[in-house]
């Protein structure tokens, strides 16, 4: 019997084919299999009235492309998640690129949802009636285009999924990763000691787990500084340093 607790995932997408053996291997398996999340993935076409099963059709105004059809889009959802509005049952989010940009703070407030919906945009875009009638929030994963929203929706979702308490094994990994303080990771060993000619830091090997942190934390601030500088200024315990 699933957790009443869990996260509740619901995906709409016109290629539900691409998300069985997602949603079934590594953490978002396990996750389903400790009954953490209950994730669903719909077909889109399932919600046309028309014998060819439509969900696009030509932009008004022209241009090259196809443009995703309000009327399924708003149904599925609708049927889902509720209307829009203070009733409704689920936080619904567009993968879009003219969203807001995903980064760890947006997956840790969407990792406290009860529900999400997901939907995958497809073509040149969906109709702006139903971001307007339907969705609350549009998401991008960075500055470039992809065909669709399906890989952009599994990077989403994977991200929210290993930050639910119980999907991985050691649960300080989340805190310790990169992004965890506006800061990378640092660089990391595992045996052998030595490899061809480089060595494992002796730190990492003296036992000393305070000057471990030390020295992690530290590698971690230059690592930041040299490629992603823009992280810094919102880095927290600066004074550690």
């Amino acid at each position: 019997m699933a957790d009443p607790a869990a996260i509740r995932v619901d995906v709409i997408t016109i290629f539900p084919g691409l998300f069985e053996p997602f949603v079934g291997e590594a953490m978002l398996g396990i996750a389903r299999d400790k009954g953490l999340a209950r994730i669903a993935v719909h077909d889109l076409r399932d919600w046309t009235r028309d014998r060819h099963r439509t969900v696009d059709d030509a932009p008004y105004g022209g241009g090259p492309g196809m443009v995703m059809k309000p009327e399924p889009l708003v149904e599925a959802i609708e049927q889902i998640a509720g209307p829009k509005g203070p009733e409704r049952r689920a936080r619904v989010v567009l993968l879009a690129p003219q969203g807001r940009r995903l980064d760890q703070t947006h997956l840790e407030e969407l990792a406290r949802e009860e529900h999400l919906v997901l939907v995958c945009g497809r073509y040149e875009g969906v109709d702006q009636r139903v971001v307007d009638l339907a969705v609350d929030e549009e998401v991008s994963i960075g500055d470039y285009v992809l065909s669709g929203g399906e890989v952009p929706v599994m990077v989403l979702l994977e991200g929210v999924v290993r930050l639910l308490p119980g999907v991985l094994g050691n649960p300080e990994s989340v805190e310790s990763e990169s992004f965890a303080e506006r800061l990378l990771e640092g660089p990391q060993y595992t045996r052998p000691p030595e490899y061809r000619g480089l060595e494992v830091p002796e730190v990492l090997r003296s036992g000393h787990h305070a000057e471990v942190a030390r020295w992690r934390r530290q590698r971690a601030v230059e690592r930041t500084e040299e490629r992603r500088p823009d992280l810094r200024d919102g880095a927290r315990g600066d004074e550690e340093r």
